[in-house]
């Protein structure tokens, strides 16, 4: 994009007032923001009346600062600015109702128009069995050439991520801050392998920080940008909610792992699978829903490296079931005498098949 062209742009959306419709409806009148931006008062004023027009006579605040900013920025390799309308933008935005005028991007752009992507999000407080639902199906899915979209935030997000990673695969993080920033700043390193892996993309200018009203925002973009959304732990009324509420109006597929009726994390996904979301229990599930758009071979999926198959037949994993369990529950159910079952506990612990929770819990671990 010409230095013009990006700096009128983020002119545009600089300015105070200018919101999504507002800036639709000054492209429809008068074309690209350097044509807006050439309007005298008059015509501007028609349009969205005299004080909105006053200000777009006149720099935004900081305007200096920011033009110099981001010029510096676009001046470092694998840094993108990519507006409405460029070769670049991604299609999949494109027939979302409100899609994001200018992106930001760090990484390799194509990621945002990866031929098959899942998002995958979920509780910021997750399970360690919601936490390894997330990595091991996006884990699975990025192993087959899935993108997986989701949106840094700590818990389901992260781990999603960093199952992408773990695959070797791509993956797309949606942020709500800038994208010079990293928010939570704990993801800092995680964000620097994503942008080596796919890219971290924000429709927010550089330096914007953390704001509460961006982050439900940013989840138009995450759902947009997926074929498909999985909602592995959130409850009701959750961010993870909104997104598959958005995926829905999309026309989008959304998916929901379920979870134990007894868990504050699952009853969003079970009141999405009563309105219709599809229940997965494992990532080829959503491979046989999403067959026609993506085009995949009807093979199952192979295992990930280094995923050991969990035992069928272990007694005390069947004695355990796939609910938070106490100690002396379980040491009832399979009657075994407490040295002997914490030995094989601890063994189940460090294959992975079984986690212990606050409170002196135990649960099975189901791997995707």
């Amino acid at each position: 994009m010409a230095p013009d062209d990006w700096s009128a742009w983020l002119q545009l959306i600089a300015t105070p007032g200018v919101g999504s419709a507002t800036l639709r409806r000054l492209l429809a009148a008068f074309g690209p923001p350097t044509a807006v931006l050439a309007q005298p008062q008059g015509s501007l004023a028609e349009a969205v009346g005299p004080a909105l027009a006053s200000r777009l006579q006149t720099e935004p605040p900081d305007w200096p600062a920011l033009h110099a900013r981001t010029q510096a920025w676009l001046a470092q390799p694998d840094h993108h600015l990519i507006a409405l309308g460029d070769a670049a933008y991604p299609a999949s935005l494109l027939t979302t109702p409100d899609p994001p005028a200018l992106l930001h991007v760090v990484g390799d752009p194509a990621a945002l128009s990866a031929p098959r992507a899942m998002a995958v999000v979920g509780s910021r407080n997750p399970t360690p069995q919601g936490a390894e639902n997330a990595r091991a199906f996006a884990r699975t899915l990025a192993a087959q050439g899935v993108c997986i979209v989701s949106g840094l935030a700590v818990g389901i997000d992260a781990a999603a991520h960093e199952g992408a990673l773990a695959a070797g695969g791509q993956t797309v993080a949606v942020v709500g801050t800038g994208v010079d920033r990293v928010y939570p700043a704990r993801h800092r390193t995680l964000a620097h392998q994503i942008a080596a892996a796919g890219c971290l993309v924000s429709e927010h200018p550089l330096g914007t920080p953390p704001l509460a009203p961006h982050f439900p925002r940013r989840n138009r973009i995450i759902a947009g940008l997926a074929h498909g959304t999985l909602v592995v732990e959130a409850s009701l009324g959750s961010g993870s909610i909104i997104t598959a509420e958005l995926a829905t109006q999309m026309g989008r597929e959304v998916f929901a792992i379920p979870g134990s009726i007894h868990s504050p994390q699952s009853r969003g996904c079970h009141a999405l699978i009563r309105q219709g979301a599809k229940l997965v229990e494992t990532a080829e599930h959503i491979h046989e829903e999403l067959h026609a758009v993506w085009s995949l071979n009807a093979a199952a999926p192979a295992p990930a490296s280094g995923t050991a198959p969990l035992p069928t037949d272990d007694p005390v994993l069947t004695a355990l079931g796939h609910d938070p369990t106490p100690f002396d529950l379980l040491q009832a159910r399979c009657g075994w005498d407490t040295a002997r079952l914490q030995a094989h506990l601890l063994t189940l612990e460090l294959d992975g098949c079984v986690q212990r929770l606050p409170g002196g819990l135990l649960q099975r671990v189901v791997q995707a």
